[in-house]
């Protein structure tokens, strides 16, 4: 692959995660200074799963058509304009209109947000099928940091822009992303390898590619695995400020909480960046997606039990003249005295266990499909963990009233169903040998 390629690819998905890592964490304060409903801040946060979930098929499809650059272009024009419009919303001091204005933007990054499908047959399109496990690791790597970097761009933006702050600088960024996708992207397909217009409902293409029993195993994986994080990210600041102490709406329990978040970003893109690649040799696509789930599977179960008590005020500390930024770092890292650091232990695992699912799990679904359905098929996988992220944040909160134990073992269990899943369906306790690309795409050889 061209190495300017891989740097636009890598900047395109990372500076779309800049931008929603800096808009999520600051839509409850938004929310909040607009007087707006509850049912307000859960249409603004799920508005942008359920747009990529409807529409990331449709722009893999497209791509596959008539070419990755123009829809990654068209995709980065629109974050632009989603951003800016958000800005706009959040300057204005109507609170109703604000609040429709910023679901509008958020329904746009949606739409545009499903050319992460794309950047992914980008890579697909440009890397041998043994190399692209390892090249999906760049995409998991540019989440990872654009989600550790994006709450810091966007309080420094708030704190010195006020409330369109965040949304103006977003905008920028993504500016600069597509002038620079503009000189330096070509296109990754080959002629011969577009696809035809295809015949049928959305829901008879969806049942196509399910009915081909590897990928639509692959497909149903990555639904359970992300299912399970989403619900761990959706409840772990509930559970970090019960089983610490922290005050729900405290600062501290925000500079915690997003601390603990940047903490399992930075594990993650160490994890997709550097070790992807090695393995994949050792162990195979199959077995790495299986130990990936035992080990979420195995996380997962003791965090509700971890608790202690703050050993000092963050915020205070923060404040204090006195204190270094080296002091402020190693109180993060011990602010809840032992169980503290078992709680990073454990997150850590976690964290390693969801950066080895989807490098491993994207680049054996890519090789076992044919060169112009990458578009498609990936944006049916992409879909699927859209709705998990639609669906995991209602399940989890539900079981969360009853018992904050209860989504973090049902999750394990889904953890280990899908491992289990893998290792009988792709039959990962045997040595995996690749299969020609041209057979594995061919349905009627049973993939």
């Amino acid at each position: 692959m061209r190495k300017p390629s891989i740097l636009v690819i890598f900047l395109i998905v990372f500076v779309d995660l800049i931008g929603f890592g800096m808009v999520l964490p600051l839509l409850p304060k938004y929310v909040q200074d607009f007087g707006a409903p509850g049912w307000m801040l859960g249409s603004i946060v799920a508005s942008y799963s359920l747009m990529q979930f409807l529409l990331a098929p449709a722009w893999g499809r497209l791509s596959d058509r008539i070419g990755r650059r123009p829809v990654l272009l068209v995709s980065t024009a629109g974050f632009v304009v989603s951003y800016a419009l958000f800005a706009i919303g959040s300057g204005l001091s109507h609170g109703p209109t604000a609040l429709w204005v910023i679901l509008a933007s958020r329904i746009l990054s949606g739409v545009c947000g499903a050319n992460i499908t794309v950047a992914q047959a980008y890579i697909a399109d440009m890397s041998a099928p043994e190399d692209r496990s390892r090249r999906m690791g760049l995409i998991g790597m540019a989440f990872g940091l654009g989600f550790i970097g994006g709450p810091v761009v966007g309080v420094a933006a708030l704190l010195w822009l006020g409330l369109p702050g965040p949304g103006w600088v977003a905008s920028g960024i993504c500016l600069f992303n597509l002038v620079l996708a503009w000189f330096i992207l070509g296109e990754s397909r080959r002629p011969e390898a577009a696809s035809e217009p295809r015949v049928g409902g959305r829901v008879a293409q969806w049942r196509e590619v399910l009915a081909r029993p590897r990928i639509g195993l692959l497909v149903g994986v990555y639904f359970l695995s992300t299912f399970a994080f989403t619900c761990f990210e959706t409840t772990l600041g509930l559970l970090v400020a019960r089983n610490f102490g922290f005050a729900p709406r405290g600062t501290d329990a925000v500079i915690a909480i997003s601390f603990l978040f940047a903490f399992c970003g930075l594990i993650g893109a160490v994890v997709q960046g550097g070790l992807i690649g090695r393995l994949v040799r050792l162990l195979g696509e199959p077995r790495l997606i299986a130990l990936s789930l035992v080990l979420m599977a195995v996380s997962l179960l003791p965090l509700p039990f971890l608790g202690g008590h703050p050993d000092v005020s963050l915020t205070a500390l923060w404040q204090d003249p006195g204190t270094s930024r080296w002091q402020f770092v190693v109180a993060l890292f011990s602010v809840g005295g032992p169980s503290w650091f078992l709680l990073l232990a454990v997150l850590a695992l976690l964290s390693v266990g969801s950066g080895l699912t989807r490098p491993p799990l994207f680049g054996l679904l890519s090789s076992l499909t044919s060169p112009g359905e990458q578009g498609f098929t990936l944006g049916v996988a992409q879909s699927a963990g859209s709705l998990a992220r639609i669906a995991g944040p209602v399940f989890a909160s539900t079981l969360y009233d009853w018992h904050p134990a209860v989504p973090y073992t049902a999750c394990a269990v889904l953890a280990l169903i899908g491992c289990l899943w893998t290792w009988i369906g792709l039959k990962a306790g045997r040595p995996y040998v690749r299969a020609p690309l041209e057979r594995a795409a061919n349905p009627a050889t049973g993939t």
